[in-house]
């Protein structure tokens, strides 16, 4: 058989918030909150961040990487939303794009779970990378990154 130049990859990222589920669930959910997390950044300037969020709505992010290897390249991020339960889970597929070439698509299961007052947000993403993608281990860390930035928002 011959060699895939598609590498699938499966990897969850679970973090505690000492805030209830609604509040969580908004930070994806609403526009402004999303783009402070999502979108703004460090290494990179936003040309472009829409957001549309419903069933079937879609989710675009287009920035500009402003260091590294990829300095002066496009990053994008097309996604469309499956399925959304308020408070409770959000499932969305996109693909990355790095300069005119696809890179990536995957799809992407955010839950809420309550916890006591809190609430555990559970990422779980299945990723198919495509040669010379980032690869598994990059998105991960990437995930983490964004993730973090998600962390400071309810670091009290």
């Amino acid at each position: 058989m011959a060699q895939s130049s598609v590498t699938h990859s499966t990897f969850i990222i679970e973090r505690n918030y000492a805030v209830p589920p609604e509040q969580v669930f908004a930070a994806w959910a609403d526009p402004a909150q999303k783009r402070r997390w999502f979108a703004d950044g460090d290494h990179a300037e936003i040309e472009e961040h829409r957001l549309d969020f419903r069933v079937g709505g879609i989710e675009k992010t287009r920035r500009m990487i402003t260091a590294g290897p990829f300095k002066g390249t496009p990053l994008t991020n097309d996604s469309v939303y499956l399925d959304i339960v308020g408070h409770e889970r959000i499932i969305f597929a996109y693909t990355m794009t790095l300069g005119e070439k696809r890179i990536s698509s995957s799809q992407a299961t955010v839950e809420f779970l309550p916890n006591g007052k809190g609430t555990i947000l559970a990422f779980t993403e299945q990723g198919a990378f495509f040669e010379g993608a980032d690869g598994p281990e990059m998105r991960e860390q990437g995930w983490k990154s964004l993730i973090g930035q998600l962390d400071k928002v309810f670091a009290h």
